[in-house]
């Protein structure tokens, strides 16, 4: 009977081992799992975030383009002013000359 008592607390003991064993391993397993797709999870983040760069430095590129062009049209609309004005100036000169003109032949 005694050997069958200690058989028996032998055959708990190494069944008791491999359950350890076998737990163990699975948790093993999933740390391993786990940080993968932490790393995973960490790439996909810096790819997300190094996308967003981009299409930021492209936004600012596109918007800095934009303010030249606006820039440059209200410049080409000013000296158009400044050029029709001083057109408008000739000509009031022209007048006064031509009228002037009549007037002091008027006076002889």
């Amino acid at each position: 009977m005694r050997k069958i008592l200690i058989a028996s607390m032998a055959a708990a003991a190494f069944s008791l081992t491999a359950c350890s064993e076998k737990t163990q391993d699975a948790a093993s397993e999933t740390a391993d799992s786990m940080a993968d797709d932490a790393a995973a999870t960490g790439d996909a983040m810096a790819e997300g975030a190094a996308d967003a760069a981009d299409a930021t430095a492209a936004a600012a590129d596109d918007a800095a383009a934009a303010t030249a062009a606006a820039a440059d049209k209200a410049g080409n609309a000013v000296e158009g002013t400044v050029n029709a004005a001083g057109d408008a100036a000739a000509a009031a000169g022209d007048k006064i000359e031509a009228e002037t003109k009549k007037a002091e032949a008027n006076d002889k």
